[in-house]
């Protein structure tokens, strides 16, 4: 027998392939995988084992100009229910992963099993920014996965807004914003140093991302071609393997006034405070367990639990129930120091309307604590 050529092995591996998903989906979801075959040949195509690169231009991540921020074919955008707290800054989010890999479920509150090849982007940036009420887009930041471990890259913008450049120091770029009410505001946006990336993304001293959990994808996404869940679209795109569950425990947006108080606090605190606060992480010796899985329980919010270290004399309980001045929790979300603020890293202003939300639901809370 002669040699078999590599379009003949392609199209071999293309029928067991296919044999596969016809063995293994259902009729509705074999549809939609079909849907997408022979339609990827533009698709953008990376490769984890060069990373990275010394421009971001070099990915090619972006159709036409890059700073207006077009996702490639194969970059498919997301965003989760609650959004990490960065001194106000916007976020565009992407997921890519090579051809025919998928991620796995495999906890409705943990990060979703990623294939190696998998690069996660999310790009910062201002709108309104003065003195010409333009877009400023500061960073765009990767995490991409190797061998099995999660790796970082930063890329800083430059004033053209016409490349990042790869950077692992840390700086600051000072930004004066207008938000929707035409108040002005300050702010020296912080991009974090390598070492600051590892402290928040990390579990057993190893990378890891933060956003990408079934609960925090369980919502609609307003996609060009209409809104749909985000699960369903990643399924859809063959970005997430078909049998995850129907129901997922999913948090409650922080600022929906219709939802109860405490699940809006109990969706802030999983996405500002938990991937800190949890076995094995950079804060996993404080008592509060900030997880939305572990937050049922008023105890792990730290409501009536007594402080390590009250760093003032009235902070008699980390929340104190009805009292936000003995609630050192109130406190530490209110402070810009460096030594005393929370989170730690990814802000150097407060949230006031996080804040505005902790007071509501403290002051909500009774009886006092004892």
């Amino acid at each position: 027998m002669p040699p078999r050529t590599p379009v003949l092995k392609k199209a071999l591996l293309f029928l067991v392939g296919l044999f596969a998903l016809l063995v293994a989906c259902t009729k509705e979801e074999l549809q939609e995988t079909l849907a997408n075959v022979g339609e990827d040949a533009d698709r953008l195509v990376l490769n984890v084992d060069v990373f990275p690169y010394a421009t971001l231009s070099q990915y090619r991540f972006f159709k036409g100009r890059m700073a207006d921020q077009r996702g490639a074919k194969g970059l498919l955008p997301y965003a989760p229910i609650n959004a990490l707290f960065s001194d106000y800054a916007h976020k565009f989010r992407w997921v890519w992963m090579p051809a025919g890999e998928q991620a796995v479920y495999n906890n409705d509150h943990r990060v979703l099993d990623f294939p190696d090849g998998t690069v996660l982007v999310k790009t910062f940036y201002y709108d309104r920014v003065q003195p010409a009420n333009t877009r400023r887009i500061v960073e765009t930041r990767l995490l991409y996965k190797r061998n099995g471990q999660w790796e970082f890259a930063d890329y800083v913008w430059n004033a053209e807004q016409t490349e990042a450049t790869y950077d692992v120091n840390g700086s600051y770029t000072p930004i004066t914003w207008v938000d929707d009410n035409n108040a002005e505001h300050f702010v020296n946006y912080r991009i974090p140093a390598f070492a600051e990336c590892q402290t928040c993304h990390k579990e057993l001293n190893l990378p890891v991302p933060i956003g990408p959990k079934p609960q925090n994808l369980n919502s609609l996404y307003a996609y060009p071609e209409g809104p749909k869940n985000q699960l369903a679209k990643w399924a859809e795109m063959g970005y997430l393997q078909y049998g995850y569950p129907k129901r997922i425990d999913t948090p409650a947006r922080w600022d929906d006034a219709s939802k109860p108080l405490q699940e809006r606090v109990r969706g802030y605190v999983d996405m500002n405070c938990a991937h800190c606060h949890r076995e094995n992480s950079h804060c996993d010796y404080r008592p509060m367990r900030f997880a939305f899985s572990e937050t049922a329980d008023p105890v792990n919010l730290g409501v009536c639990v007594t402080p390590d270290d009250p760093l003032l004399p009235q902070h008699t309980y980390i929340v104190a129930r009805g009292n936000i001045a003995r609630s050192l929790l109130h406190y530490r979300i209110s402070s810009t120091l460096e030594s005393e603020r929370m989170p730690l890293l990814g802000r150097t202003v407060v949230h006031e309307e996080g804040r505005a939300l902790f007071t509501e639901w403290i002051n909500s809370l009774s009886p006092a604590c004892q």
